[in-house]
């Protein structure tokens, strides 16, 4: 059975200089603090796919990610607490003969069979399936069926819910729609924040975002230009069937690509957490809260804005 997740989640007022000196307020909403197992955006973007996998009969769960995915565990570990099987196509053969690093480790202890690909391989099989995540006999309340990826997948793995790399698709981006639900008083002063990998996230909260307020994100790959745009509005139709323009994506902040945290970025997160006792989560979170910063500082958001961080994981434990 799967833990309740505590709803709603903290929201805590972040006293802090650069914020104050530009005229600005920052609040952090600590999802991080959601689900022991299932942490962050994870829970919002899973929940509505667990429950459409149970309701369709589903018995296993397949999904990708590369070696450190947070969503790889998640969804190992939802499907565990569910009694579903779970399949994890990841990112890297020659990962396949090394020793599992602690996140691998932590898949394969909730249960999740890995299956380890070259990278060629596992981009073939992520766009085969679809970025909405296809399902092998079904589809997932907005998420299509990839008729292709579903014969291959259904061909080596039998009957089971695709989710997408991630776990992006259009019921994710409806799950991530409750985030701005429980910010009170939202208004024209107000810009939702959040770091931005696959774009599910920042659909969700901006298609449930009331007229003046804005949603943020802050990309934490380098070369998602364009790219990362174009799926948040297709999550937008796939999910609301409609566009929205109260968002949009910053790509200065990607601390020299996915994964990456050079030096000067830890240093941020650790007097961040310093200052503030709030652990900082360094691929995400610590990428948004340094671009925040940094546009405060240089004046981008207006005197009275009312910032809201969206805080989407724990760090990580190794």
């Amino acid at each position: 059975m799967l833990e309740p997740a505590l709803l709603p989640t903290p929201l805590v007022d972040c006293t802090d200089g650069v914020f104050a000196r530009a005229g600005v307020e920052l609040r952090l909403k600590r999802d991080d603090l959601l689900h022991p197992g299932v942490p962050g955006n994870k829970w919002r973007k899973l929940a509505p796919n667990l429950a459409a996998a149970v309701e369709q009969g589903h018995t296993r769960l397949l999904t990708f990610g590369g070696a450190y995915s947070t969503h790889l565990r998640a969804v190992a570990a939802a499907a565990a607490a569910l009694g579903l099987e779970s399949v994890g196509l990841v990112r890297g053969d020659e990962l396949a003969e090394r020793p599992r690093n602690w996140s691998l480790r932590a898949a394969e202890r909730s249960g999740m069979r890995l299956e380890f690909l070259t990278r060629t391989a596992y981009r073939e099989a992520v766009g085969r399936a679809g970025a909405e995540g296809g399902t092998t006999g079904g589809t997932t309340g907005g998420a299509q069926d990839d008729t292709e990826a579903g014969t291959e997948l259904q061909r080596r793995w039998g009957r089971c819910l695709v989710l997408p790399e991630g776990g992006s698709n259009a019921l994710a981006a409806i799950g991530a729609a409750a985030i701005p639900a429980e910010l009170p008083d939202l208004d024209g002063r107000d810009v939702v924040c959040c770091p931005v990998g696959t774009g599910g996230t920042l659909a969700g909260i901006a298609a449930g975002l009331p007229t003046g307020a804005l949603a943020l994100g802050v990309a934490v790959l380098r070369g998602g230009e364009g790219y990362l745009e174009a799926e948040v509005t297709r999550l937008h139709r796939a999910a609301f069937g409609r566009e929205f323009d109260n968002w949009r994506v910053e790509h200065g902040h990607h601390g020299g690509g996915y994964g990456k945290v050079p030096a000067e970025l830890a240093s941020f997160a650790q007097e961040f957490e310093r200052r503030h006792g709030i652990p900082v989560e360094l691929r995400y979170v610590a990428k948004l809260l340094a671009a925040l910063a940094d546009l405060a500082a240089a004046g981008a958001f207006l005197r009275g804005t009312r910032l809201t961080a969206v805080v989407t994981g724990l760090p990580d434990p190794e």
